[in-house]
């Protein structure tokens, strides 16, 4: 097992909406021993996000290979900008800071339209499969955008442009120079790859563990959030991804899956139960907000389906 201290090890960079960060001890009593006992050495995370289990995984765990996919090609330019130049894009975000820093609350609204305008201007010019130098300054623009933007969310209209509006913090941290460094060094042992979640099926072997954490199932009719790429992740493909997910099975990986829990709002709808059949399924307790109405956020149970016994 890794030794680094908790001082010398990368962290996700990026607010996510749905970031498993505060489910991560709950999520490790259900590891598999294989991976406690060093039998396997892969690690694959098809719906990336901010990857709080791979920094978790990757930094406590002897793997050996790593691929993680997004459908999110935005996301991915991040990540691989963050793997091939890391120092250009410490400077791009310094600037950025510097001149932020400087402006009254007033004139950081105005300056956060203005480079959302400007994120949006160069979407069409952007090649998203091999790195190029104008990737630097997109990926400095997300990442503040994410920093400083409504409770960090990454969302886009039909039209693929990002429309998150102005989150108004007292004191964002745009640039977090020396996490950087750490995830640069620990995405070298990393393949990042842009596509759907099947883009994976040819790297799982019986030493793999995959962990899917796709857009989950909406609760109410009110809990929509569908716009995190320009597709939609509906029940059809909730279904596709379960099939997906049962041919995996078939090759030996482990696999862990995590989802919206029906049953907060409905204990009939047994939708994961039905589409999982035979498989094991855990329900974990998060902090949500799954309602508009304030007095109805808090604590609800998530779930977590697993193809191996969780012996727990």
């Amino acid at each position: 097992m890794a030794t680094s201290s908790k001082h010398t090890q990368a962290r996700p960079f990026l607010k996510w909406a749905g970031g498993k960060r505060q489910l991560l001890d709950q999520m490790q009593a259900y590891f598999p021993k294989e991976l406690l006992n060093g039998e396997i050495s892969r690690y694959a995370e098809p719906f990336l996000g901010s990857g709080a289990l791979f920094f978790k995984i990757m930094q406590s765990y002897p793997i050996q290979e790593c691929l993680l996919a997004d459908i999110n090609h935005e996301l991915i330019l991040v990540y691989k900008t963050i793997q091939q130049d890391v120092n250009s894009l410490i400077g791009s975000l310094g600037v950025i800071e510097s001149q932020f820093s400087q402006l009254n609350q007033e004139q950081r609204r105005e300056y956060y339209y203005q480079i959302r305008e400007k994120y949006n201007q160069q979407r069409t010019s952007i090649q998203i499969m091999e790195f190029e130098p104008n990737w630097i300054q997109r990926a400095a623009y997300m990442i503040f955008l994410n920093r400083t933007g409504f409770n960090g969310l990454f969302r886009v209209n039909s039209s693929g442009e990002f429309n998150v509006p102005y989150g108004r913090y007292e004191h964002p941290r745009i640039l977090d120079r020396e996490n950087l460094h750490l995830v640069a060094a620990l995405l070298q042992r990393v393949s990042l790859d842009y596509g759907d979640f099947e883009a994976i099926a040819d790297f799982v072997n019986e030493q793999t563990l995959v962990y899917f954490d796709p857009p989950y199932r909406p609760l109410s009719p009110t809990a929509h959030f569908t716009s995190y790429s320009t597709g939609r992740f509906g029940d059809q493909q909730q279904l596709r991804l379960a099939r997906f997910y049962r041919s995996l099975d078939g090759q030996g990986g482990r696999l862990m899956l995590s989802n919206s829990d029906p049953h907060n709002v409905d204990p009939s709808d047994n939708f994961f139960e039905r589409a999982y059949r035979g498989f094991y399924i855990k329900r974990l307790k998060a902090r949500r907000n799954i309602n508009r109405d304030a007095e109805k956020r808090g604590q609800i149970s998530e779930l977590l389906i697993l193809n191996y016994d969780p012996g727990t």
